[in-house]
């Protein structure tokens, strides 16, 4: 069985900080791109930003570039994401995704097969 689960997400003031965690199961990380996603409402699900498994290179959408890093851990099955001086247009249900590895991990969201349950991040004052 496939799984991802998120965790780590919750309420936070404007310019905080939250780690998102997401633990795998079923599959190894080895072979896969890891994605992080958002959604708010209203609105469709965008990329956030993604960690390549050949060589760990990072890639981030424009609006998080520099607040946010993504980090995996292939021995423990687990993928980070670091989020600092959260601004409340981050307020999304975040989601993290895999698929095999492959180009432009932002933009094709179709080749993400596997997904978490998604936690909510809210960011208010």
């Amino acid at each position: 069985q496939v799984q991802l689960v998120e965790s780590g997400g919750g309420l936070v003031q404007p310019g905080g900080s939250l780690r998102l965690s997401c633990a795998a199961s079923g599959f190894t990380l080895d072979y896969h791109d890891i994605g992080w996603f958002r959604q708010a409402p209203g609105k469709e699900r965008e990329g956030v930003s993604c960690i390549s498994t050949n060589d760990g290179s990072t890639y981030y959408s424009d609006s998080v570039k520099g607040r946010f890093t993504i980090s995996r851990d292939n021995a423990k099955n687990m993928v980070y994401l670091q989020m600092n001086s959260l601004k409340p247009e981050d307020t999304a249900v975040y989601y993290c995704a895999a698929r095999p590895h492959g180009s432009h991990c932002l933009r094709k969201i179709k080749e993400y097969h596997w997904w978490g349950q998604g936690t909510q991040v809210t960011v208010s004052s």
